[in-house]
């Protein structure tokens, strides 16, 4: 090859690697990769964001553990709460503690 410009971190022998593995691929292949990153994102976050980012995610994820965790249990409201929804009108804290 020509003296080329390759962009940082590349070189002929990377470009080469890829090209051989992509070549290679079955069709079959390109098509269940393809399919693989539909199921997630990259995206380019200014790295000072990074950390608000991880824990948006973090806590994302927690909740929804926390869902498939108490769905799955077969938990049914305590007695109080059945009340309450069943027709009970719930009163407010603020309201309990007046005289």
């Amino acid at each position: 090859m020509t003296n080329q410009k390759y962009p940082r971190g590349w070189n002929e022998a990377r470009v080469r690697r890829v090209l051989e593995y992509y070549e290679s691929q079955s069709d079959e292949e390109a098509a269940a990769e393809i399919d693989a990153g539909f199921k997630t994102t990259t995206m380019e976050v200014p790295v000072g964001l990074v950390p608000v980012v991880r824990e948006l995610i973090a806590k994302r994820r927690a909740a929804r553990a926390h869902q498939t965790k108490t769905r799955n249990t077969g938990l049914q409201p305590s007695a109080s709460r059945a009340k309450r929804s069943a027709g009970s009108k719930a009163v407010s804290r603020s309201r309990r503690l007046k005289p």
